[in-house]
């Protein structure tokens, strides 16, 4: 698969801090902005609409150009009856049709995630609270992931990216849905998991039918103006990548921050245990750095074991945290599903921002193997590298989300599932630790998660090595453990 070079944010730098007591303001400022968005797609719908015909009625049977659009999803009926109902789209060229497909969706989950903030003071058990904070952002992330690629394919516009970026983000899209999918099933019953799979309804669906219509329609090389990118399947891009055998989207001053050594790099904020820094815990150098960052912001984290739990969100872009090495600078957690978390939530580190990098750390999940599923670090950052690191966990060590990511020179432990997800994700010259499971329980390496034909997805794990930790290597006949397990209808690992 093809890695796309990003265009800009659309959303422009905020403050860096937020104090608690502005929260409700920030939640209203949030929604409103949320609401212009969704006017501002309409009103392009309607424009497009005007454009074709202004005095055509609506009709209640779909065209030739709908019929045929929607008979490239799994879910035509749902396409159909939506896009009927839709401004513009019974009036509608194909290449028009998937701008609309992807417009209209973003309104729906636009309109899903104000509707479900409706029931966020509602009272809520630990694991309820959990799931339904998962999906919040999830369906936040999709907003984004919607508008970026709306803007792309917009007929009236200049693309502001390629076919490749369009389909990791409606790729990502889709498996954020299905991951609040997941962790609703998590929560065993009650309104608020009823109230949130009824907000949710055919997203997942629709954003399905999406990217069926946009991968298809994208291989026209007329297609909207929009760069086509070489489409064999694989996952490393050569455009710049050179010799040096990381992706072409890794910049030449991303690769020299990773190979300079650290003493010589000019760090923004300095974390050190003792005080001889910056801040002395990493989550106040995250808090203070800006919001949708275009430069690079370096985090130099001092040797020492770090316990916190750690968030990048989706405004935190362009974040880079340099340790003291392997085993010296250690961020470590133990939350686990058994202590009421959602999978997603358990992550000792978590990055969603553009363009997350991290060198020389050790991340920890310590929760043991009868926790079950415990995250060391998720990643569902685009543009990601993990490098020369440590990720030390047993069950669901490595969450690789989605988007675009690439580790390089790390050792990963685990046991059950320990490298999963559905990122486009190149694990290069690494080394696997399987680990010692639990009674009756079998080693899976990874359970690669690509639910849909046409996500641009999959795990390759290339010039690695895998070995057995002592603890196995003694106990070797009673445990079997495999490269990967297919957890969806699509899966696919290669080597």
């Amino acid at each position: 698969m093809d890695y796309g070079r990003l265009g800009r944010p659309e959303t422009q730098p905020v403050s860096a801090s937020t104090p608690h007591s502005r929260k409700p303001l920030l939640l209203l400022l949030s929604l409103l902005s949320l609401l212009l968005i969704l006017l501002s797609s309409l009103s392009v719908a309607f424009l497009i609409h005007s454009h074709h015909s202004s005095s055509t009625p609506q009709t209640h049977k779909p065209t030739s150009a709908i019929s045929n659009a929607c008979g490239l999803t799994k879910y035509p009926t749902l396409c159909i009856n939506s896009l009927l109902s839709f401004p513009g789209a019974s009036s509608a060229s194909e290449r028009d049709l998937v701008h609309l497909s992807i417009n209209m969706t973003l309104q729906r989950v636009g309109r899903a995630l104000y509707d479900a903030s409706a029931i966020s003071n509602s009272p809520m058990d630990p694991l309820s609270r959990s799931a339904y904070d998962s999906c919040m952002e999830l369906l936040d992330v999709s907003v984004e992931q919607l508008s970026r690629s709306l803007s792309v394919v917009d007929p009236n516009q200049k693309a502001a990216g390629t076919a490749e970026d369009v389909l990791t983000w409606l790729s990502a899209a889709l498996t954020n849905h299905d991951t609040c999918t997941e962790e609703l099933e998590m929560v065993g019953g009650g309104s608020v998991k009823e109230e949130m799979q009824g907000r949710t309804k055919d997203l997942a669906e629709m954003v399905s039918n999406c990217l069926a219509i946009f991968s298809v329609s994208s291989k026209n090389k007329e297609f909207a103006g929009i760069p086509i990118q070489n489409r064999r399947r694989r996952l490393m891009a050569e455009e710049g990548g050179g010799d040096s055998g990381y992706p072409g989207w890794v910049g030449r001053k991303e690769r020299r921050l990773l190979q300079m050594p650290v003493t010589t790099i000019h760090a923004d904020f300095v974390v050190s245990k003792d005080g001889n820094g910056t801040f002395k815990t990493i989550e106040e150098a995250v808090k203070a750095t800006p919001d949708w960052s275009f430069r690079r912001i370096i985090i130099y984290i001092k040797a020492g074991r770090y316990e916190e739990n750690i968030k990048l969100n989706r405004k935190k872009t362009n974040l880079m945290f340099i340790g003291d090495g392997k085993g010296l600078t250690i961020v470590s957690g133990s939350r686990s599903v058994y202590d009421n978390f959602t999978t997603f939530h358990t992550a000792t580190f978590a990055a969603t921002g553009l363009g997350f990098i991290a060198r020389d750390i050790t991340f920890e999940n310590s929760a043991g193997p009868w926790k079950h599923q415990a995250v060391a670090l998720r990643v569902g950052a685009d543009h990601a590298v993990v490098y020369h690191c440590n990720i030390i966990g047993y069950q669901d060590t490595l969450y690789v989300h989605s988007q675009r990511q690439f580790f390089r020179e790390c050792d990963i432990y685990g046991t059950v599932d320990f490298i999963f997800g559905n990122a486009a994700v190149v694990i290069q010259n690494c080394t696997l630790f399987a680990r010692k499971p639990l009674p009756q329980q079998k080693n899976t390496i990874t359970a690669q998660n690509r639910k849909d034909v046409n996500q641009n997805t999959g795990i390759s794990i290339h010039a690695s090595r895998i070995f057995a930790t002592q603890d196995l290597e003694q106990a070797r006949w009673a445990f079997q453990t495999y490269l990967g397990r297919p957890w969806n209808l699509f899966s696919r690992t290669g080597t």
